[in-house]
């Protein structure tokens, strides 16, 4: 397996709708702007390309993934479309990282888009719902913001967690958003904002909730020779993990705690595992990465984390899937700022899905742009001279992607190769 690095990254600006773009129009705009920071990588030399996009109904084409090729010039090279719910961007990062590790491709590009503005919101949510089990949830009246409700309800139960700490996370991300012109939605809240903001499904709010999003996003992959080639600030990509785990929560076995190495079995001698509260493939995709990392604690030795908050409560939950606090202690872990851009463990610089927005097939490529700019410290070049989100000195960082209510899960980690 050779080493793979990330050598370039483009994104468009996350936006409700773009009527005047198509998904090729946004999926080239991302492009152009990876291939302009590697000036020295042509067209010849991308060997290939993986394509992501959730839902063929929002893109309303079928096999728009090779539409995609054909614009970027990159026919007849091989090509791929992967899809994992919400998950997909980073599945395309991992399946274009897999392709170089082989051996197989040198340079591969990982172009992730969604336009779901072609759809109303309400006919949205229908069409992410299809993402449960149509045979048993989805007749019932199974949408997403009701299984995050049932969840976080769950672990409000479980480890008294309140409102005030996910509006706390909402807080955190649109404010941080504030000073990334990439994000859709950044606003300056407080916590009465968030709790006193639209219910859509107790404890949930409308500002508790991501947003549905057109854009794009393109991560450029390089063998150890061509990064060296292509840029003198190449981040290696050190570690990633896939977790899954089944489409119904009810389908879940009571299990153990699956422990990262700096956790203790008997810290968690009482806890029901995984529940309806913890995420049991987000456990199993960090401790792969984190094992074939050298990471025996993150908190310790991650200096930041772009994590799939769709939810204030999956954020939340996915602090402690982690590792970076114990297993029912998450709300405290935002509440108390860790999680801050200024705190011990930054999580979500960028402004997150919350407020970025949430174009499902670019989403987990947008968090490695985010993660490429911190580790090479370009955060300021890109955010138009702006560098209140730069991570100061950061070395090492995690993406984190997650679908459905945990079935798929990917964490990758990106860390300085220069």
């Amino acid at each position: 397996m050779r080493p793979v690095y990330m050598v370039s990254g483009g994104i468009t600006k996350f936006a409700k709708s773009t009527p005047k773009k198509d998904f090729r129009y946004m999926a080239k705009e991302s492009f152009d702007q990876a291939m302009a920071d590697v000036p020295n990588l042509s067209l010849d030399q991308i060997d290939g390309s993986v394509i992501a996009y959730f839902s063929d109904h929002f893109t309303r084409q079928l096999m728009a993934g090779i539409m995609v090729q054909d614009y970027l010039g990159l026919t007849p090279k091989p090509s791929k479309r992967v899809e994992s719910g919400g998950a997909t961007g980073g599945m395309c990062f991992q399946t274009a990282w897999e392709a170089i590790a082989s051996g197989r491709m040198n340079v591969c590009a990982a172009v992730g888009f969604e336009t779901m503005s072609h759809v109303n919101t309400w006919k949205g949510n229908e069409f992410i719902a299809l993402a449960s089990d149509v045979n048993f949830d989805y007749p019932v009246g199974g949408f997403y913001t009701g299984y995050y409700a049932m969840m976080v309800r769950r672990h409000m139960h479980e480890f008294g967690t309140t409102e005030r700490q996910l509006a706390a996370v909402s807080v955190k991300n649109h404010g941080n958003a504030l000073h990334n012109p990439y994000a859709q939605f950044p606003a300056e809240l407080t916590i009465e904002d968030v709790l006193n903001s639209e219910m859509v499904a107790d404890p949930l709010k409308r500002l508790d909730i991501c947003v549905m999003s057109d854009g794009a996003a393109t991560a450029i992959l390089a063998s150890e020779e061509m990064a060296f080639r292509l840029t003198d600030k190449p981040i290696l990509i050190s570690g990633v993990g896939t977790g899954t785990d089944a489409m119904r929560l009810s389908d879940r076995p009571s299990r153990e705690v699956i422990l990262l190495d700096h956790e203790r079995a008997e810290d968690y001698k009482d806890l029901k595992y995984p529940g309806v509260h913890s995420f049991r493939g987000g456990r199993v995709a960090a401790k792969e990465a984190y094992k074939m990392a050298g990471i025996e604690n993150p908190l310790e030795q991650l200096d930041f984390v772009e994590l799939h908050d769709a939810f204030t409560s999956s954020e939340i939950q996915t602090y402690e899937d982690l590792g970076l606090c114990k297993y029912g202690d998450g709300g405290k872990f935002v509440e108390s700022g860790a999680a801050n851009v200024n705190g011990k463990m930054p999580v979500n610089p960028s402004g997150g899905l919350l407020a970025c927005g949430h174009p499902v097939g670019a989403t987990g490529l947008m968090q490695s742009v985010f993660a490429l700019w911190q580790l090479q410290g370009t955060i300021g070049q890109h955010f138009g001279g702006d560098n209140t989100l730069q991570i100061n000195n950061a070395k090492r960082g995690l993406i984190h992607s997650h679908a459905g209510t945990g079935t798929y899960i990917t964490c990758s980690i990106l860390e300085r190769g220069f």
